[in-house]
């Protein structure tokens, strides 16, 4: 089976290399279009106490993931159509997508290794809401 087009959820860390790597892999036969998602945090949810120093907080989230996208980006050998930076749940977000971008495969990664962490994984929730295929990737240490 093809797909036409990913949608590679990724986080700002080292592990979303691997993901996007993994990715490409599955898009470059069929000549398929990957596109990213990476949820933004919101600082508010930290500290409502520090009111003055939430909007400084939120642009300097907001460059470093955008930085960051930007060097996953420069270091894959594959087109990226489109980044997509919301804040929220990520399932929500997801589902979206899916349907304004006729998305039809999600991929994401997962390296939940405890029982509590297994229980509170938002893949979990992303595999039980999606309306498309969704690929779990192992990111375990390698």
């Amino acid at each position: 089976m093809s797909y036409s087009h990913l949608l590679v959820a990724v986080a700002v860390s080292p592990e979303s290399h691997q993901l996007l790597h993994k990715a490409v892999a599955l898009a470059r036969p069929s000549q398929a279009r990957i596109s990213l998602i990476t949820l933004t945090t919101d600082p508010e949810i930290y500290n409502h106490f520090a009111a003055p120093m939430l909007e400084n907080l939120r642009e300097v989230i907001y460059e470093e993931t955008q930085m960051f996208l930007a060097e996953l980006i420069r270091q894959t050998d594959y087109p990226i159509a489109h980044t997509f930076m919301p804040s929220g749940e990520l399932s929500t977000q997801v589902l979206h997508l899916c349907k304004t971008h006729q998305i039809d495969l999600v991929v994401c990664g997962n390296h939940n290794h405890s029982v509590m962490s297994r229980a509170l994984c938002s893949a979990k929730t992303l595999v039980g809401t999606s309306q498309v295929d969704v690929l779990l990737v192992s990111l375990n240490a390698e």
